[in-house]
């Protein structure tokens, strides 16, 4: 059974796999037309590692086992959405990103506040994360995938852009260092909640994996939770597992924001 299901699910998203390559070479040319001198290899790097973790984490087999475990299933999404998004802003050339702003449809919609989007953007994110990590809306999302997809993206998109204030590649439209503390301890307050989900659950009495359920149902397997279970050795699928889950995303949002916090002040 336990090959079966390796079988049918570690799989490589080949089309999500030609996007990144077609993103590459256009960020490589662009890059070529755009970059700073000076700190052209370490924007190229960021961006590329950023690229290369967003493939793993969300279309090569590491992301089928994400969903065998909640601690692995967050950290993924701790991956995807506070540490991917920044590594990408950081690699954008500034000179770039100014070029892009200057587009009247960017204009039209930022009406002239600089992060006014982002403050929105993070207000949203946080709601559509918490609502994620219930457990009727992880149902949903099991069952149809396609749903599932779309709702990671938006989530994808609204985390680059809650980032920005900190992480700018325009270093001039960054939060001063003050504001910039009040905008970190907003976004951990935000963050919060759905943390609290996974770590009061577990000592509520835990809640099933739904998405494992997802991973055995077209498989027919009679006994989908317990099936799913037995991929993973002790202590995955106990409460002290969905404890630690709720703990791991807090502290990596947290390293990542005094991280980002770091940099945004000193390159600016």
């Amino acid at each position: 059974m336990d090959a079966l299901l390796l079988e049918q699910f570690l799989v490589w998203n080949i089309p999500l796999l030609a996007g990144c390559l077609l993103a590459g070479i256009l960020y490589v040319y662009l890059f070529g037309r755009f970059k700073r001198i000076d700190r052209g290899r370490r924007k190229s790097l960021f961006f590329f590692i950023a690229l290369i973790s967003l493939y793993a984490v969300t279309g090569s087999p590491l992301e089928a086992v994400s969903h065998l475990a909640f601690s692995l299933h967050m950290l993924q999404m701790s991956l995807l959405y506070f540490i991917i998004p920044p590594l990408l802003l950081l690699g954008i050339p500034d000179r770039l990103y100014r070029r892009i702003r200057e587009l009247r449809i960017l204009q039209a919609i930022s009406n002239g506040k600089r992060f006014y989007p982002s403050k929105i953007s993070l207000l949203m994110f946080g709601a559509l994360f918490l609502l994620y990590h219930l457990p009727f809306v992880l149902d949903l999302l099991a069952q149809y995938p396609l749903i599932q997809n779309v709702y990671s993206a938006i989530l994808f998109l609204l985390a680059v852009s809650m980032w920005m204030p900190i992480i700018s590649p325009d270093p001039n439209e960054r939060l001063s260092r003050k504001e910039m503390k009040r905008y970190a301890w907003l976004s951990g307050a935000i963050i919060m909640p759905a943390c609290l989900v996974f770590i009061s659950n577990a000592f509520i009495g835990g809640m099933a994996n739904s998405f494992g359920s997802q991973l055995t149902g077209p498989l027919c397997i009679p006994v989908q939770r317990e099936a799913v279970n037995g991929l993973l050795p002790y202590p995955f699928h106990t409460e002290y597992e969905q404890a630690f889950a709720g703990v791991l995303m807090l502290g990596m949002h947290k390293a990542s924001i005094l991280i980002s916090c770091h940099i945004g002040n000193k390159d600016r």
